[in-house]
């Protein structure tokens, strides 16, 4: 027999504490009315699985959190087709609460967030413009303009846009831009993906659109008046993708939704109004300046549709690009001409007037190697200037858009999705594009360089939207990913 190994004071007392609880156990009968109380149990659930002659069912599984790792704490490089489409992760956004997806119109007192006499003021400032006398091209009234008048006389030449205002052309003094603190405010919660300027002498008022179905407007000319002169509304479930207003008549703002709205906001009937609905995303919008009856928007995955305002229905629809378009412009002094850019890695020239229905034939291709993320022909229309993550930022120019440069410069941080479009100043000799150092570089479509770089200690981010004020030379408005916007003036 083996050798029995001697036990330790510890074990033997630790054998000793054993059989004492065992028989505290026995004594007490616990163990005997723990497998009666599960006995029990068992047969209470068997009867109501009976009762109910239903199969037992798991618990309900709530909707999980998903947490998004960058690639960066995985230790992976930049992945192109992440930041090919970065943006489908924004549609996430819940929808909350169901008038959002409403198929008819929303009210601005349901869509505004905040308090109605906050509200209100908005709607008497944007109304007190909008009644005042527009004079242009020897018309006097409104009316004449959206009757189709001036219209008629905009064909007499096409290099001018009668019965529009016409934005102001001139070069800007780079070094007498800045940024002052009272020209700074956070308008939106979430990313700012559009940013317009009002069309208007009389009113300093931006509007911009978010990826949670927000649209603010900031009003930053707001001395003697109470409040911040911001006003949010959510007229949308998701992401706002494109806002168009109404050069003649700005109580009228169209916004358009990665959940496939358009809404138009009419001040003066006080409402959001649905003006087409589609079960695909849409990516943006435009307006021809001598075409104010008419929506250009992009669809889906590469079409494009016009939208006639009088009939209430589109009028034509082409698929123009293999992939999602992001941006639709056109050119000032030949509005039958228009560019778009792809995430299919092209930016292309189109002409309206010679595009088959099946097999649209385009003036021009710009190829990059990625997604194309705008395309803007210059205030001249002498040039188009295309922006892409491959870090470069396209130039044409020529008589047919033959010449093109390739300027390098870094459009995106690599990181966190975050990307810049390049616009046009006031003439054609400068570039504005958002860097990844908080800062706005100028670039010179004569030297095919940047040439200047606008800074400023107020600046707390890198902007990546901007806009031109159509009236103001030196006017900037920039906006970042955390909802702020910043607008530069001259001294």
């Amino acid at each position: 027999m083996a050798h029995q190994k001697k036990l330790t004071e510890y074990e033997l007392r630790r054998l000793e504490n054993i059989k004492r609880n065992d028989e505290m156990f026995d004594s007490l009968k616990i163990h005997s009315k723990i497998n009666d109380l599960s006995a029990s149990t068992k047969r209470q659930r068997a009867q109501i699985k009976s009762y109910k002659n239903v199969p037992e069912k798991k618990s309900k599984i709530e909707t999980p959190i998903f947490i998004r790792r960058s690639l960066r704490t995985k230790g992976m490089p930049p992945d192109a087709t992440n930041m090919h489409d970065f943006d489908e992760t924004l549609t996430k956004t819940p929808k909350s609460n169901p008038k959002y997806e409403s198929s008819g119109p929303i009210t601005i007192g349901d869509a505004y967030c905040g308090y109605a006499s906050h509200q209100q003021k908005f709607t008497e400032k944007i109304m007190g413009v909008f009644k005042k006398p527009q004079l242009c091209c020897g018309h006097d009234s409104r009316e004449e303009i959206e009757g189709g008048s001036c219209n008629s006389m905009a064909r007499v030449n096409e290099n001018v846009n009668f019965g529009y205002p016409i934005r102001v052309r001139g070069c800007v003094d780079l070094e007498s831009m800045g940024l002052e603190p009272e020209n700074i405010a956070r308008v939106v919660p979430g990313r700012i993906l559009v940013l317009r300027f009002f069309p208007s002498t009389d009113v300093k008022l931006i509007a911009v659109g978010n990826n949670f179905g927000n649209v603010g407007f900031w009003d930053f000319d707001v001395e003697n008046e109470d409040g911040d002169g911001i006003y949010l509304y959510r007229p949308h479930p998701r992401l706002v993708s494109g806002i168009v207003i109404q050069p003649f008549s700005i109580s009228k703002v169209y916004t358009s939704c990665y959940d496939g709205f358009i809404r138009l906001m009419d001040v003066e009937k006080e409402i959001f109004d649905l003006v087409y609905s589609s079960d695909h995303a849409i990516f943006s919008i435009s307006q021809r300046t001598n075409d104010a009856k008419s929506l250009y928007f992009s669809e889906g995955h590469g079409v494009l549709n016009i939208w006639d305002e009088r009939a209430g229905k589109s009028s034509a629809s082409w698929i123009l690009h293999e992939d999602r378009i992001s941006t639709i412009d056109f050119n000032s002094e030949n509005t039958d001409m228009m560019a778009t850019s792809s995430t299919d890695g092209t930016a292309c020239i189109w002409d309206l007037r010679n595009i088959d229905a099946d097999k649209p034939k385009c003036l021009k291709t710009l190829n990059h190697k990625r997604a194309v993320h705008s395309a803007y022909f210059s205030p001249s229309g002498s040039y188009l200037a295309t922006t892409s993550i491959d870090d470069n930022v396209g130039l044409l120019t020529g008589a047919n858009f033959e010449d093109v440069t390739m300027i390098n410069h870094n459009n995106t941080d690599g990181w966190t999705s975050s990307f810049s479009r390049a616009i046009w100043g006031w003439d054609d000799s400068y570039l504005f594009i958002g860097n990844m150092k908080r800062g706005v570089d100028v670039i010179s479509a004569a030297r095919r360089v940047r040439v200047a770089t606008l800074q400023s200690p107020n600046l707390s981010g890198s902007p990546c939207r901007f806009d031109t004020h159509p009236y103001q030379i030196g006017m900037l408005a920039g906006a970042t990913s955390g909802g702020q916007v910043y607008t530069w003036t001259t001294t």
